[in-house]
């Protein structure tokens, strides 16, 4: 008897932490470039996320030839001359949530600390976030600046008043429970 109990309350938990994790492989993550020369946009919809609410975990990672631009051209340069691609296909980021988060509905205003890899540079970031449980999904939403020079993504001297050095990013997840 004791042995049946000590399996049904493992299982318990185990089905206990599976439940607090989330996940997606559709979230959006865009970008925007403002400059008096030209305004630049552009959206990735093929975002993979992980939240794991008991551990306090988040974890993205996006392939950033997803990036798709109003023009053809703009996505061109952005893949074979900024980003460089080919050479570095992905960008992630991992971190932990600081502040109050649970399983039960609401939502959360927190900060997540963690670091952000692009074009092969790992950087330590600190980003303001709200997460939000309701229906039995986690959505988050985000909004936070890129220094391009920080990832030694460089700009040509010929189109510097085209890109600003700073880029503004925004991230909107809704993320289902690991099953």
């Amino acid at each position: 008897m004791k042995k049946l109990i000590v399996m049904l309350l493992t299982a318990c938990t185990l089905q206990a932490a599976r439940a607090q994790t989330f996940i997606t492989r559709d979230g959006k993550i865009s970008f925007f470039s403002k400059t008096s020369a030209e305004d630049i946009k552009a959206e990735n919809k093929q975002v993979f996320a992980a939240v794991d609410l008991s551990k306090k975990t988040v974890a993205f990672s996006l392939l950033m030839r997803g990036f798709l631009f109003d023009k053809q051209l703009m996505q061109d340069h952005f893949n074979e001359n900024y980003a460089e691609s080919e050479k570095y296909p992905k960008a992630s980021f991992t971190g932990a949530i600081n502040g109050n988060v649970s399983n039960t509905p609401g939502k959360y205003p927190v900060t997540i600390d963690g670091k952000l890899t692009m074009h092969g540079v790992t950087q330590p970031v600190s980003i303001p976030a709200v997460l939000e449980v309701q229906q039995g999904k986690v959505s988050g939403s985000a909004s936070f600046n890129v220094k391009l020079a920080d990832y030694k993504i460089t700009i040509p001297g010929a189109v510097k008043d085209k890109i600003a050095p700073d880029v503004a990013v925004k991230v909107s997840i809704v993320c289902n429970p690991l099953k």
